[in-house]
């Protein structure tokens, strides 16, 4: 059974760091495209970070430059360092997994093809 679940979230200060981790069982990081999303208050989901299996990564405009996806294949786990973070990145974020052609596409950004999801783990940045 698929599993991703999400930690690494809290509350931080504008300018200040913080790295989400997703936990993943039931398959090989590697083997998908993996990727961050986040969902603010009122505000519709948003694709922030995808990372092929070759190693090759994608961000969302918001958050080049100060967000890095990466993953650890002997943990099969995702992660999603954060700096410079502003009080718009306050939101809950996502990791999720799909099909390899979903980055080779760039469709991962809607969320197309990302067939799983964790629970989310809320990060709250205050000015």
């Amino acid at each position: 059974q698929v599993q991703l679940v999400e930690s690494g979230g809290g509350s931080a200060q504008a300018g200040g760091s913080l790295r989400l981790s997703c936990a993943v069982s039931g398959y090989t990081v590697n083997y998908y495209c993996m990727a961050w999303f986040r969902q603010a208050p009122g505000k519709g989901r948003e694709g922030v970070a995808g990372i092929e299996r070759n190693g090759r990564t994608t961000y969302a405009d918001s958050v080049k430059g100060r967000f890095t996806i990466s993953q650890d294949n002997a943990k099969n786990t995702l992660y999603l360092q954060m700096n410079s973070l502003k009080p718009e990145d306050t939101a809950m974020y996502y990791c999720a997994a799909g099909a390899l052609s979903s980055c080779y596409s760039g469709s991962w950004r809607s969320g197309h093809g990302m067939g799983y999801w964790g629970k989310g783990t809320l990060v709250t940045i205050s000015s």
